[in-house]
C-alpha cells in the first residue's frame, strides 16, 4: 500500500515533532520509497548513536554539528554533507544552534 504525504508542504503549516532533548523536526514530504526531514538542534543537543536500514544523506542548512558516522568524528558546517550507509552505527552533536536536512530511503515509518 502506498503512503504519501500532501504534494505541497508549508512550512508554517507543518507540525513539529519533539525528537529528543533540544531537537525538533518537520517531515517535509514522503512516500514509500523517499523521505525528506528538516531537523532543528540547539547548542549542545545530541543525535544519539544509533543504526537503521535507510541510507540516509544529510545537508547542513546551518550551524555546526560533530558528527561520528563508522567510528569516524568530524566536523561538518553550513553547506557540508554527510552519506550514511544502511546499518552503519551515527550520532551527533550540535556545536552552532542549526537546521539538518536528512533524506532517507526507503521513508522513515517510525516518524509517521
Amino acid at each position: 500500500m502506498e503512503t504519501c504525504s500532501d504534494l505541497f508542504l508549508y512550512k508554517d503549516e507543518i507540525p513539529w515533532c519533539p525528537a529528543g532533548a533540544g531537537v525538533r523536526r518537520q517531515i517535509l514530504g514522503f512516500d514509500n520509497q523517499i523521505m525528506l526531514v528538516k531537523v532543528e538542534f540547539e547548542k549542545g543537543a545530541v543525535g544519539a548513536a544509533h543504526s537503521h536500514y535507510h541510507s540516509q544523506s544529510t545537508y547542513v542548512a546551518s550551524g555546526v554539528f560533530e558528527f561520528t558516522v563508522d567510528g569516524i568524528i568530524k566536523k561538518v558546517k553550513e553547506g557540508d554533507g554527510i552519506h550514511i550507509p544502511p546499518n552503519v552505527v551515527h550520532s551527533t552533536k550540535c556545536i552552532e544552534p542549526g537546521i539538518l536536512i536528512d533524506a532517507f530511503s526507503p521513508m522513515r515509518e517510525d516518524f509517521i
